[in-house]
């Protein structure tokens, strides 16, 4: 009956750790959007009660007729569907693998856990932290994900670690 709920707790610390680390990513980004959108309204609002911002610049015309009378947007201009604001998407995603490391270190935590060994923690999150080193060091929002997934990934794995054992292996 041991080996069982040891099954049960991998499978539920290393699969359904994914969405829950999703989730948080999401509940973080709202968070960064609504930050940003604050911030951009405050702004919005300064300059429009700063005396010096009544000049105003016409902008440059982003679209050029062609031969045919055909409207077509400047190269360096979004599409008429894109945001103004949009930045275009990086040519290299940010913490590639990211899902599979995570699924392995909730799994290399839970039986961290399982096992009474707390020290192979420390590992796993030292090969992970020496792993991801130059991509961290050089993109802080990279930084910022590899820190809020590893917490939420190993917060989640000690957490049902913890349940079984005290619940069903004590």
């Amino acid at each position: 009956m041991t080996a069982l709920w040891i099954t049960v707790a991998l499978l539920v610390a290393g699969f359904a750790g994914w969405p829950v680390t999703a989730l948080v990513f999401r509940l973080a980004r709202t968070i960064d959007d609504k930050a940003d959108a604050a911030k951009a309204a405050g702004e919005a609002r300064r300059a429009a009660e700063d005396p010096a911002a009544d000049v105003t610049v016409d902008a440059p015309h982003a679209e050029t007729q062609n031969v045919d009378g055909e409207l077509t947007a400047a190269a360096d201009a979004p599409s008429s569907g894109a945001s103004a604001l949009a930045t275009p998407a990086p040519s290299q995603r940010i913490l590639r693998g990211g899902a599979i490391i995570g699924v392995l270190e909730r799994l290399g935590v839970c039986l961290a856990i399982l096992t009474g060994q707390p020290v192979a923690i420390a590992y796993i999150v030292a090969i992970k932290g020496l792993g991801r080193f130059a991509e961290l060091k050089e993109t802080p929002v990279a930084a910022e994900r590899f820190i809020i997934g590893t917490l939420t990934s190993m917060l989640w794995a000690a957490g049902t670690a913890a349940v079984v054992k005290v619940l069903f292996l004590s």
